[in-house]
């Protein structure tokens, strides 16, 4: 039998190869490809829409730049810690369709994420419009 070569990381993945603007705009590509696979599921496209909406409201909203970071900051991250909760449910479903209680485990973990992040935006919102206008 023959030997098998070492096992090669830039072989498995062309872009550890690259450098510079190469990588970069490679990078950006792949980036724009996740967005766009993002937007096929329903949770990622409803947040973005409201991402859509609450952002530019944080720039009016918002009394200074902090809050209008804190703002614009918690519903960006809503979207990152989806994408981040999608990446995981694609790997685990990758693996096989059969039940296992480590993969519910991911699972589970990666959408209590989600609901932290939603539950930090809502609060962060909520805070601000009683600082601006409540009592």
């Amino acid at each position: 039998m023959p030997e098998q070569a070492p096992f090669s990381a830039a072989a498995a993945n062309s872009q550890k190869s690259r450098r510079g603007l190469s990588r970069i705009f490679h990078a950006a590509g792949y980036s724009l490809e996740g967005l766009r696979a993002g937007w096929h599921e329903t949770a990622f496209r409803q947040e973005a829409l409201a991402a859509l909406v609450l952002v530019p409201v944080a720039f009016w909203l918002g009394r200074s730049w902090v809050e209008t970071a804190l703002l614009s900051g918690s519903a960006l991250l809503v979207l990152i810690v989806e994408l981040l909760n999608t990446g995981i449910e694609a790997a685990i479903d990758r693996i096989g369709p059969e039940w296992h209680a480590l993969s519910k485990r991911a699972k589970d973990m990666g959408s209590a994420a989600v609901l932290l992040s939603l539950l930090l935006c809502a609060g962060t919102w909520t805070l601000a419009l009683l600082n601006r206008f409540g009592a």
